[in-house]
């Protein structure tokens, strides 16, 4: 079910280089999808910067709606980029 490990980072603002999501965010973002779409109900937050998938999910359709999730509840700066790779 949860066959493909992704990196979840995002880039600091002024800053150079790509910090993992802590596992607060992701752990959010997951929740809220069990109940609210379907097509994400298969992301499990494993640790800080670190999820894992299903074979289903979107890579770039995850990202957007986690970029949205975060600049909702005030974690990611409007700036900021999200960036998920596959491990």
């Amino acid at each position: 079910m949860f066959a493909r490990k992704i990196r979840v980072t995002y880039q600091e603002l002024d800053k150079d280089r790509k910090v993992p999501c802590p596992l607060k965010w992701l752990d959010s973002f997951s929740m809220r999808n069990f109940t609210n779409a379907s097509v994400f109900d298969n992301t499990l937050p494993v640790s800080d910067g670190q999820m894992e998938i299903g074979t289903s999910v979107p890579l770039e359709q995850l990202r957007e709606a986690m970029e949205d999730w975060f600049r909702r509840k005030g974690y990611l700066a409007k700036d900021s980029k999200l960036s998920l790779e596959e491990m």
